[in-house]
């Protein structure tokens, strides 16, 4: 994804709103908008903000995951597969 293609005033945001929100919607590109010549903000389509959030959402769990295992709090696999065993068994 090259955000260089897409970079545009946001006087240009202002004057082709409709026009910008279907090419968003089509191309699920993200938009860079400018103010005085800076960046500003971005602009994504809704799903692409969606599938961003679950990603994010999956790599805090994973990074969570990790810092457990970094204390020992975990159990091995052997040991939770025996006890879902047993509780079949009850």
């Amino acid at each position: 994804m090259k955000l260089s293609t897409q970079i545009k005033p946001i006087s240009y945001l202002k004057s082709h709103t409709a026009q910008i929100v279907k090419e968003l919607a089509d191309s699920r590109q993200p938009m860079v908008i400018t103010q005085n010549g800076e960046a500003t903000l971005v602009v994504i389509d809704v799903k692409s903000y969606e599938e961003r959030e679950n990603t994010l959402a999956l790599l805090k769990i994973l990074a969570m995951g990790n810092q457990e295992i970094e204390h020992g709090k975990f159990r091995d696999a052997e040991a939770v597969f025996a006890d879902l065993d047993k509780a079949d068994l009850q």
